[in-house]
């Protein structure tokens, strides 16, 4: 692994979010430039790893071969993009189960934090969700917040406003790396 370590949330950062849940690879859509994006990032040496809530398993939406198609169709694009998405961690879980995986825990971020052997203190995550900067922020990483998905619907909560202080927040994904690389 490089030394430079970031994390990504899927719907919504590098794919179109759906409140009626991403359920197919055909409906897994990326969002313009995200690909292009984690290129970007591969090639500045970063390595991208993915955390996601994916509760379609637990209330039978989809299968985890389904979700394993999905992961190999972004996986597979991205590097149509020069991009290597190293690791991809995801809760199966239904919010009512109790684990410690599901965002806004930090049990996602914890199992990459014992996958390369390195604290999360300062490593970049991008998410679209308070449950994102939450659990990033659990974990000791530093979250920021993407407008794409369900950003927009996040930073126009009022109930918000304190959780998301100091937050940076950015256009899409690829700001993001505008910023990261100095762009």
């Amino acid at each position: 692994m490089s030394e430079k370590l970031i994390i990504l949330d899927r719907d919504g950062v590098i794919n179109q979010d759906s409140d009626d849940y991403i359920k197919s690879p055909d409906e897994w859509i990326p969002l313009p430039g995200s690909l292009a994006a984690i290129g970007r990032l591969t090639r500045a040496g970063y390595t991208v790893a993915v955390v996601t809530n994916q509760s379609g398993v637990a209330r039978g939406y989809y299968d985890l071969a389904t979700l394993d198609a999905m992961h190999e169709k972004m996986q597979q694009l991205a590097a149509q993009h020069g991009g290597i998405i190293d690791r991809i961690v995801f809760c199966p879980h239904a919010p009512d189960e109790g684990c410690d995986c599901r965002k806004p825990r930090p049990g996602m971020l914890q199992q990459l934090s014992r996958h390369y052997h390195m604290p999360l203190n300062g490593v970049t995550m991008v998410g679209d969700t308070l449950t994102d900067v939450q659990a990033a922020r659990a974990a000791g990483a530093a979250p920021v917040l993407v407008r794409t998905g369900k950003g927009e619907r996040t930073l126009s909560r009022p109930d918000v406003e304190q959780q998301l202080a100091g937050v940076p927040v950015f256009a899409d994904l690829a700001a993001v790396v505008n910023d990261l690389l100095g762009d």
